[in-house]
């Protein structure tokens, strides 16, 4: 897919922010669709082919987080939360929605569409390389996008599942949040650790029997995160 055919999805009810936020996405060749409301923005997502989502948390009606959950029930496209305070339970709320990212406003031009460019990176990349991994109960097929935990299929997000597929390729080693930052969001300068951490508890919820007391992804207290070989 070339520049000039992706499509993104601007949900923003300040109408000059949404302006600002369409000429710069613009001006780096992809197409924009925009919308003042969540009822907007899911109308025209159902209607219209979209390669990235970006969503205010706070819209009239239906909130950004309804609109994310919306939208995660039915599609893995790669959503962006945009946030007016860089408040803890604002960004775990959306990433816990199901958001793969999310930007603190204001924010310049040239981050979004750093962070885009990575989302589409991620999402048009396929995994390749081992076939297949297998660790206790726990399979992992790389090439299909399949996880099976005690040969129950598991559903994951895009996100979720490149984040097990990094843990599972390298079993017993730990991957600092930096090292997952960059492998699997594709971010070597920016980029908050609490990614890392909402996704691993999200990935904790459908793979482990009691995520309180994981027996897969293993916390490595002020190192990172391990896949458990044994």
């Amino acid at each position: 897919m070339s520049v000039s055919e992706t499509q993104i999805l601007t949900v923003e009810d300040d109408e000059r922010i949404r302006t600002s936020v369409r000429l710069a996405l613009e001006e780096e060749g992809w197409g924009v669709d925009e919308a003042s409301t969540g009822e907007e923005a899911l109308v025209s997502f159902t209607r219209n082919p979209t390669d990235v989502v970006l969503i205010d948390i706070m819209l009239p009606g239906i909130d950004g987080f309804e609109v994310c959950r919306s939208i995660r029930r039915t599609s893995d496209v790669p959503i962006i939360m945009v946030t007016a305070r860089n408040d803890t339970h604002d960004v775990v709320a959306g990433l816990e929605a199901g958001a793969d990212d999310y930007l603190t406003k204001p924010f310049a031009p040239k981050e979004l569409s750093a962070r885009i460019r990575a989302l589409l990176r991620r999402a048009r990349s396929s995994d390749s390389g081992t076939s297949r991994i297998q660790i206790k109960g726990l399979v992992v097929i790389p090439e299909e996008g399949v996880v099976l935990v005690d040969e129950r299929e598991i559903h994951l997000t895009r996100t979720e599942f490149r984040l097990l597929v990094e843990l599972a390729s390298n079993p017993g080693r730990v991957l600092s949040r930096e090292d997952l930052l960059q492998r699997v969001w594709d971010y070597d300068y920016f980029g908050d650790g609490r990614l890392v951490d909402v996704h691993v508890r999200r990935l904790r919820t459908k793979v482990e029997i009691d995520p309180a007391k994981p027996q897969y992804i293993i916390t490595m207290r002020g190192m990172g995160y391990k896949l458990q070989p044994e």
